[in-house]
Parts: C-alpha cells; structure tokens; sequence
C-alpha cells in the first residue's frame, strides 16, 4: 500500500512537472530543445503520410460502396469481429427485376426476349462488380487500414513518449540552471548542483534512446510507401479487368440485340408490316378528301416494291464484281424468310445492292441466300 502512494505522489510530481514545463514553453519563459532537421522531416514526412492515406481509405470505401448506411453496417460488423452478410448488387437486383418483368410481359414477346437478355447481361456485371469489390477490399483497402490501425498507433505512441521525455529533459535543464545560479550565491547549495546534474544525465540518456527508437520507426515509412505502391498497383489491375470484363459484357449484349433489331413495332409478328392507323370517325366527317396513299412496307431498311423484284432470296443476282468472303463471329436466328440463319465460324459469300440498308448484306451459303447483319461478319479481303 505505502508503495502504490509513493508510486503516485510520484508520477504526479512528473505530470506536474511536465504540465509546468510545457506551459512555461508556450509562454516562451522556458527554453525547448529542438530535434534536428532529418527529425523534423521525417515527423512532417509521416504525418503527411498519415493523413493522405486516410482521405485515400475513405474515399475509396465510398467508391466501392456509395450508401452510407451500408458502409456503417460494414463497419460495425468489422469491429465486432463477424463476417459481414453478402449483399445483393444494385445489377443483381435489376437483372432479377427484369427477369420477373419478362416472365409478366411473355418471354416469348420481342419486349420479354430482350428484357431477358438484359437482365442476364446485368447479372454478370453484378457478378462481376462484386468480385472487383472483394478484391480491391482485400489487396487495398485492407494494407491501408493495417497501417493506419497498426503501424501508424505505434508511431504515434513512440512520439507521445518522445515528448515527454523531452519535456523531463528540459525540466532538468531548468532545474540545473536555477541550482547554478543558487550555488553562485551560497555554497550550501552544491548538492543540489550535483543532484540536478546527474538528473539531466539520465533524462538525456532516456531522451536520446526513446529518439533513435522513434527514428527508426519514421524511417520505416519509406517502407509503408514501397507496399502501398505495390497495392495500389493491385487496385489497378483489378479495376482494369473490371471494366474490361463490363466492356466485353455489354459488347456481347449489343451483338445479341442486333437480332431483334426489326421488331420493335408493337406487332410480335415481324414479318407483318405495321397497318397505317385509320383516322377518327369524327374527324372523317370534317375533313376534305385527300388521295389515298398506298403504304409501302420495309425490308432490311429498302422499299418491299424493290425487295419483292431485287431483294427476293429467290430472285437476287449476284452482282458481276464486289462480292466477297466472310467469316460469320456469333449464332444468328433469322427473323422471317428473307434472311439467312447463321452459325459461328462458318464462311458465307456477301454483296450488298443498290439501295439496302448499310447495316445489312445479302448472304450465300450454296443454294441458300438471304439478308445477314453486317455486326454478325468478320468481312475478310
């Protein structure tokens, strides 16, 4: 018991000390020793680094995850040490959304067909946007918060103690040259000289060590720099091969509606032209006679007069010269009659003739022919 008083009157007598020494330095009444310049840099130099990896970290967490709320919960989670629950991305629910839609509408409707393919090609880049999370989280993410939470703690408590024991450094300094100039005046006061002398030697041994082992850690930080450097080159690659996996996905996506380009009328029948809406009976009774117009359908983009005599598959004539080979990329389903069904890889002669859409061609595979998508061809010379 009589330890742990004397124990505490102590470690008071140094807080006390310690508080009497900093105010007086704040007030400029007491001399501060100063750290050399190399010191001075590498404090500037980890508190720099410090601060910039933090606003990294948190923007980068709001990156990845924009709610708010959502981030809380992780980190809540991440504190009481359990496994965060998996959660549905935003292309994940859309594509479930869409699915259940087309289900509603006829899968079998040009709007159900193509509602499904959406929601599939949405699926995979949910799929995909979660893997990129999971992988920035653990290759970058993960070595910032170690710093922050772990080496840098460290630092930070090495400087605390560094400060105090400067602060008990020049107490000391204070107290001998108060003891000095008392012993200048009576020689009676040389003991406490000699007290006070031994004091700044030992503050300063402990001042000295408590300042090689700080130097040593703010060195460190060229370290901290090297593995960051090597994470955030990890970031990068893996939100490159995001993208790159998003980019290839709605390419895919695009190639695969190019066959349902001729259905979008409300009619689920393509082969059957939209009928000209009939003007309102009341208005019939009002308004002049005008000569009637005979409507003219379309095919692949040309007038069916001039299909029916020149885009016929059975009719059309290869023209003398500009046909040429190529190579088919993906699967094509023909629409009606007057296209050619498709299969990857395989090789097909095409031309085009005056007057068809540029996005269309006219395709031979022996006896058959018919109009091809040009976004479905590898044209070869």
């Amino acid at each position: 018991m009589e330890f742990n008083v004397k124990k505490l009157a102590s470690d008071a007598g140094v807080f006390f000390s310690r508080a009497m020494q900093f105010t007086e330095e704040k007030l400029g009444q007491a001399e501060k020793t100063e750290l050399d310049a190399h010191f001075e840099n590498l404090l500037a130099r980890a508190d720099c680094t410090k601060n910039w990896t933090e606003k990294i970290l948190r923007q980068t967490e709001v990156l990845l995850q924009p709610n708010p709320s959502a981030r809380v919960e992780e980190f809540l989670y991440e504190k009481l040490d359990r496994k965060v629950p998996s959660r549905v991305t935003n292309g994940e629910l859309l594509a479930q959304y869409m699915t259940e839609a087309a289900n509603d509408f006829g899968p079998g409707t040009p709007y159900g067909k193509t509602l499904i393919k959406v929601g599939e090609t949405q699926r995979r880049l949910g799929a995909a946007e979660r893997e990129f999370i999971h992988s920035a989280s653990i290759n970058f993410l993960t070595p910032l918060r170690n710093f922050l939470e772990g080496d840098w703690r460290t630092i930070s408590k090495e400087r605390r103690i560094l400060q105090n024991r400067r602060l008990d450094l020049d107490a000391c300094k204070a107290r001998l040259k108060k003891a000095k100039a008392a012993e200048a005046k009576a020689a009676l006061w040389s003991d406490e000289v000699e007290k006070a002398e031994h004091e700044l030697r030992l503050t300063q041994t402990e001042f000295d060590r408590q300042a090689e082992v700080t130097r040593l850690l703010l060195e460190g930080i060229s370290s901290t720099h090297v593995n960051h450097l090597r994470c955030l080159h990890e970031f990068v690659e893996s939100q490159t091969n995001y993208y790159a996996q998003c980019y290839q996905f709605m390419l895919d996506l695009q190639k695969q509606l190019g066959r349902f380009s001729g259905t979008f009328v409300g009619n689920a029948d393509s082969t059957s032209p939209a009928a000209a809406p009939s003007p309102p009976a009341v208005a019939a009774a009002t308004l002049p006679a005008v000569p009637t117009i005979p409507v003219v359908p379309t095919i692949g983009g040309v007038p069916n007069t001039v299909a029916e005599g020149v885009l016929n598959p059975n009719e059309v004539k290869p023209p003398a010269s500009g046909t040429r080979k190529a190579r088919v990329l993906y699967d094509y389903e023909a629409a009606d009659s007057t296209e050619l069904a498709l299969l990857a890889d395989e090789m097909i002669t095409v031309y085009s003739l005056p007057g068809m859409d540029p996005d269309w061609l006219i395709g031979e595979r022996g006896n058959q022919k018919g109009k091809v998508p040009v976004t479905y061809l590898e044209l070869l010379s």
